[in-house]
């Protein structure tokens, strides 16, 4: 087996294979004579047929499967005799394939880079240390108690923050339109989830009180007939509801699964969720730092291959999210293109840390990420069931494991400057209140 390199760029290659014609015919006449025992040919019993009446009959078809077989296999030990790592399968090219004569073919594919890791030594982070003070539990606590107000109704003109009931019927350009028209629409005034137009033209109006105005729908309304029109909203408001604060007691603490202990208990349930969230934040940011610098230091070519199967993954991602059902749906391949890159550079030079250390799946870690993500699930026994007969999720979890291995190896090697910090400013919680 002849073989050829030419570079076509930094990882495009392009290999001239040529397989003698005397394998090609050894290859035939081996698969022919297989052929030959089980064939079933008009005039001979199963199995009894010449060989060249066989040819005859099966020739083309076996020199089609051998060759289509040769160039797969002389692909692979071509690859491997010129330590080649193709990042994705070839496009053959065929040269010649005529009987008697050599199989000459061309296989054009990328390979993946070289990497020689720069800056995992002496990398400079800045890692938050933080505390969580009773003030930040307080304010937690508040929290709480606004996602659930007690709703009180009142007369006055209803303002953002309220609960309104609403009847409503809209005409566009004087005619009634699908999906115009509804009655008992309960939503929280100044949320966002009516139009603007229509919140805005709310604003100030009691219980009782009906209002007529325009509403402009935006250019990128889901519903096209009404995308970038304006129509003209009867409305009626029908109920106005301010939130008030639930007491502090006992009951309230069992709306948040504190059954036993009252407010104390609480706020020590708080406080270590609170920490928990705290610890996975600082985690992430280091992980972040850590991933950026690995990034800036080993600037890759990166194959086109792997980029295009990336932002494939993440344009049907976004599908799945969405809930959108077909390609014309699919988010433009632009607004994926920076992130694709990070992650396919990211996995390369991560997979290059794991293979240069041997770093394998820490068997507690994976164990203790299997617990946190069952016990977020309804019914944890359940959910680590699915997890242990799913080999594709307990590999996708071996490799988050594994990515949070290699952090720690850089950290662990970095010089790390600690950053005092307070709760509100790491979280950037509770900035409006």
């Amino acid at each position: 087996m002849m073989v050829s390199i030419e570079s076509l760029s930094s990882l495009e290659r392009r290999m001239e294979v040529a397989v003698p014609a005397a394998r090609v015919s050894r290859e035939i006449d081996a698969r022919l004579l297989q052929v030959s025992r089980t064939a079933r040919i008009n005039g001979f019993r199963p199995g009894k047929a010449p060989i060249h009446v066989v040819r005859q009959h099966y020739g083309a078809q076996v020199r089609e499967e051998v060759l289509g077989e040769l160039v797969r296999v002389t692909f692979t030990d071509a690859v491997q005799q010129e330590k080649l790592k193709p990042a994705g399968g070839p496009r053959i090219e065929p040269i010649n394939a005529d009987a008697g004569g050599d199989l000459r073919y061309a296989a054009l594919f990328e390979v993946y880079p070289e990497i020689n890791l720069q800056g995992t030594e002496g990398m400079e982070l800045t890692r938050p240390v933080v505390e969580v003070s009773e003030t930040d539990v307080d304010t937690m606590v508040e929290s709480l108690r606004k996602q659930r107000p007690n709703w009180v109704e009142v007369t006055r003109g209803c303002q953002d923050g309220d609960r309104i009931t609403v009847d409503f019927s809209g005409q566009l350009d004087g005619e009634a339109f699908e999906g115009g028209e509804a009655r008992g629409i309960v939503f929280p005034l100044g949320a966002g989830r009516m139009l603007t137009d229509f919140e805005t033209g709310l604003r100030g109006a009691a219980a009782g009180e009906t209002r007529k105005y325009p509403v402009a729908f935006p250019v990128d309304y889901g519903n096209a007939k009404l995308a970038g029109r304006t129509a003209e909203f009867t409305v009626s408001v029908q109920k106005v509801e301010e939130p008030q604060l639930p007491a502090l007691d006992e009951e309230f603490c069992k709306a948040f699964g504190v059954e036993e202990g009252g407010v104390d208990a609480l706020r020590r349930e708080v406080r270590a969720n609170m920490e928990r969230e705290l610890g996975q934040t600082i985690t992430a940011r280091m992980k972040s730092q850590v991933m950026d610098k690995l990034i800036a230091a080993n600037p890759l070519d990166l194959p086109r291959v792997l980029l295009d199967a990336e932002i494939r993954e993440m344009q049907m991602d976004a599908m799945r999210r969405t809930g959108a059902r077909n390609a014309r749906q699919l988010p433009p391949r632009e607004s994926f293109e920076q992130g694709a890159r990070r992650r396919v550079a990211l996995g390369l030079l991560l997979n290059e840390i794991i293979g240069t250390q041997a770093i394998e799946p820490d068997a507690a870690r994976v164990e203790a990420r299997l617990d946190e993500l069952v016990m977020a699930t309804a019914d944890p026994d359940v959910a680590r069931q699915q997890y242990l007969q799913n080999e594709q999720a307990l590999r996708q979890l071996q490799m988050m494991t594994v990515e949070d291995q290699v952090v720690d190896w850089l950290v662990g090697r970095a010089k790390v400057t600690e950053q005092p910090t307070t709760f509100r400013e790491l979280m950037n919680f509770g900035a409006a209140d």
